[in-house]
């Protein structure tokens, strides 16, 4: 049997390749991939912008998926086949200091992520570790769970943000992290839930996922001291900075966007005087994972909605080329193998 994957040989160069279908080693399983997203790390690996200790050319990208379990190899529960299923990107090892407490993320056993150095999703099928995987329900629906990787980044956010019933809270960015931090924040009963964007139709649609109020830019400087928890989504180049002005004194800030050089810095004299807590969130732990899969069975998620565009592998030049264009129709943009 033969199967289909995009491969990216070098910046700005993709081929649909055919070969046999991989066959899973020991503790690993087959996957036959139902959709797949792609974000802007994709983008970044397919210009040619992502460090370069964080990709390894020739590569199939694809580390925002979902899939049924087809085969599984020696070692591996056979009950999986049949499942439909995400799976974590991280390759952790399981065995080193920071995977032992838990930070599966910060792996210190080398860098090794689905999509960035093994073959990702955007392919018939791919192959991954049975323990990275997180199964899911049997009717859960494929194309929203495609989300499930952002949504864990997420995750990893609102653990640390610990949200409070009650509180006022920022979320920077109304992109695919931000309507996602929505959507889990306001499970947490927030006293107000403020979106901060200057795509005034983006904030408007925050308000359908749970947001209290939709603020540009300038109307949020008004409102700065004035949130108890600020989920930064939006990676631009002042987003880090102008999150931590909206924070109250003594109050939390979690920067989930992935910054480029030369970005603003935030400024120290107004941390130590604000006695403000900043942390930031690379990826997702297998917790944070746990957290995003579980609040998806619930319906507390529900990335459907975000998916606006849905391509097959032969159109993935097409489907890239949307991603970051600042089209503010383009939402969720996914391949159909």
């Amino acid at each position: 049997m033969s199967g289909r994957a995009i491969v990216v040989d070098r910046p700005g160069e993709h081929r649909l390749v055919t070969g046999d279908v991989p066959v899973p080693g020991p503790g690993a399983v087959l996957v036959q991939v139902a959709a797949a997203g792609i974000c802007m790390s994709d983008r970044e690996v397919y210009d040619g912008h992502r460090d370069a200790a964080y990709v390894r050319y020739p590569v199939t990208p694809g580390h925002e998926w979902s899939g049924t379990v087809t085969a599984v190899g020696a070692g591996v529960d056979p009950a999986l086949v049949g499942r439909r299923t995400v799976a974590e990107g991280f390759r952790s090892c399981g065995l080193c200091e920071r995977c032992r407490c838990g930070e599966t993320s910060l792996c210190t056993g080398g860098y090794a992520e689905t999509g960035f150095t093994e073959p990702g999703a955007f392919a018939d099928h791919l192959t991954v570790p049975a323990r990275l995987l997180h199964p899911l329900a049997d009717d859960a629906d494929l194309r929203a769970a495609a989300l499930l990787e952002p949504a864990a980044v997420i995750a990893a956010a609102v653990r640390a943000g610990r949200p409070r019933p009650g509180e006022r809270v920022a979320v920077v960015g109304a992109g695919t992290l931000g309507m996602l931090a929505v959507q889990l924040l306001s499970a947490s009963s927030p006293a107000e839930l403020a979106v901060v964007d200057p795509r005034g139709a983006r904030g408007e649609r925050a308000r359908e996922f749970g947001a209290t109020d939709a603020l540009s830019p300038d109307e949020a400087r008004a409102a700065q001291g004035g949130f108890d928890l600020v989920v930064e989504t939006a990676g631009a180049a002042t987003s880090a900075a102008s999150s931590c002005l909206l924070a109250r004194r003594g109050g939390r800030v979690v920067l989930t966007g992935m910054f480029a050089p030369g970005a603003v810095g935030i400024d120290p004299v107004h941390l130590s005087l604000s006695q403000l807590e900043v942390r930031s969130v690379f990826g997702a732990s297998s917790s944070a994972w746990s957290d995003a899969v579980r609040a998806f069975g619930l319906g507390l998620l529900d990335p459907a909605p975000l998916i606006t565009h849905e391509f097959p592998l032969e159109r993935f030049g097409e489907a890239v080329a949307l991603v970051g264009g600042g089209d503010p129709k383009v939402g969720k943009v996914l391949v159909v193998p």
